[in-house]
């Protein structure tokens, strides 16, 4: 087992998390913030929940994210990961879109029960219409940094 990997990913611990950054949607640039949770409820397994808004221009945007994720603990140095979502997006003045996706990626060990982590996700949007949305697929990059207890 990886340093620290027991707690952190162990049966009854938890992660919280607060997130931002950038995103854009409808040609136009957003500020994101979010929050999160995640609970171990077996050694390496995860159930979270996110909820992250998206400021500085219209229409709003909103999602919420419950996901499921497991982090291969026996590994020694690095903890790679796997894990599925489901997210709701609600948009002000638009129909609600739903979207499924997968991710993937490794968790560094950078002290007692913190890891830095890397990966990536692939995101679709379900019954999307292209002639509305830029595109109904994505791909992008996940880099975390994950604090256990």
């Amino acid at each position: 087992m990886g340093v620290g990997a027991g707690t952190s990913f162990g049966q009854g611990s938890t992660q919280l998390s607060v997130f931002g950054g950038g995103g854009s949607a409808f040609n136009q640039s957003y500020l994101v913030l979010g929050v999160g949770a995640n609970y171990y409820v077996l050694e390496g397994l995860g159930l979270g929940l996110n909820f992250e808004s998206w400021f500085g221009n219209t229409p709003g945007i909103y999602k919420l994210t419950p996901s499921a994720q497991y982090v291969f603990t026996q590994v020694p140095t690095v903890q790679p990961y796997v894990g599925v979502f489901f997210r709701r997006v609600f948009i002000e003045n638009l129909s609600d879109l739903n979207s499924v996706g997968v991710r993937g990626g490794a968790y560094l060990p950078v002290g007692p029960n913190t890891h830095f982590g890397l990966g990536g996700v692939y995101e679709s949007y379900l019954n999307c219409n292209e002639s509305s949305y830029h595109s109904c697929s994505d791909f992008y990059p996940e880099i975390s940094f994950t604090i256990s207890f």
